[in-house]
């Protein structure tokens, strides 16, 4: 399979669980309406989870353009693949926003909520204040790339070893979890521009029954605090590991 490929349906499988964790959540008469927040958040750990070990060995599953860009940056990945792993990555969360509509298909008419149906397929702030979410998505998205290398980082395996493949993305899903929990509540913690905006266009085209507008004036922070964050993250690992 070609990485780009790969990355597309890694993508398209992160957003079809986690985005489909918080439909069960916020629209009306799922089964696992109001199960709050714990729900959420692993949700979206088993789904990345799940993404990473179906595409990992083909394309190192970034699913990210946070975690692309970053890698980048340091040398662990060439430039010129960028733009066709961010593309794939756009257009796979855009298809796993699709399938979420598609599988909630009665519920969104069920449901008056129109800040809540738009929650499903992409982020928005607890309290909105622009440097604060801004804030809060590079710190989380420095946390996230920082942690996928550290963990991944040859220097805390088992000399000849394989266990990276076995439990990395296993210990990635935990990575996504602790995130959640821990700096999830100010913005959604979206750490991942393709998982925000892909399921935001997927938002504003599909025919959802009373859904409101899908936000644009506040996209730009779920972009540009995670690139910013990614960034950072993998300069910081490559000055601890290299020193």
């Amino acid at each position: 399979m070609s990485p780009y490929l790969a990355e597309l349906l890694g993508t398209m499988l992160l957003v079809l669980l986690g985005d489909g964790v918080v439909g069960n959540v916020v629209l009306h008469r799922t089964k696992g309406q109001n199960s709050g927040w714990i729900v959420i958040t692993a949700g979206w750990a088993f789904g990345v989870t799940i993404a990473v070990y179906a595409v990992g060995s083909i394309s190192g599953a970034h699913l990210n353009p946070a975690v692309t860009i970053g890698m980048a940056s340091i040398g662990k990945f060439p430039w010129a693949n960028v733009p066709g792993y961010i593309a794939a990555q756009l257009v796979g969360g855009v298809l796993g926003g699709v399938l979420v509509w598609l599988a909630y298909l009665p519920h969104w008419g069920a449901t008056d909520d129109q800040a809540g149906k738009l929650a499903v397929f992409s982020t928005g702030p607890a309290i909105r204040h622009t440097g604060a979410n801004l804030i809060a998505e590079i710190i989380g998205t420095f946390v996230l790339v920082l942690g996928i290398l550290a963990v991944l980082s040859p220097a805390n395996l088992v000399p000849g070893s394989d266990v990276a493949k076995g439990i990395g993305p296993a210990l990635v899903g935990i990575l996504i979890w602790s995130i959640g929990l821990s700096l999830g509540g100010t913005t959604g913690y979206a750490i991942n521009p393709a998982r925000d905006v892909g399921p935001r266009i997927a938002h504003a085209v599909l025919p959802i029954a009373g859904k409101g507008g899908s936000d644009w004036g506040y996209s730009w922070i779920p972009v540009a605090g995670p690139i910013v964050g990614g960034i950072a993250g993998a300069l910081t690992y490559r000055a601890l590991w290299s020193a």
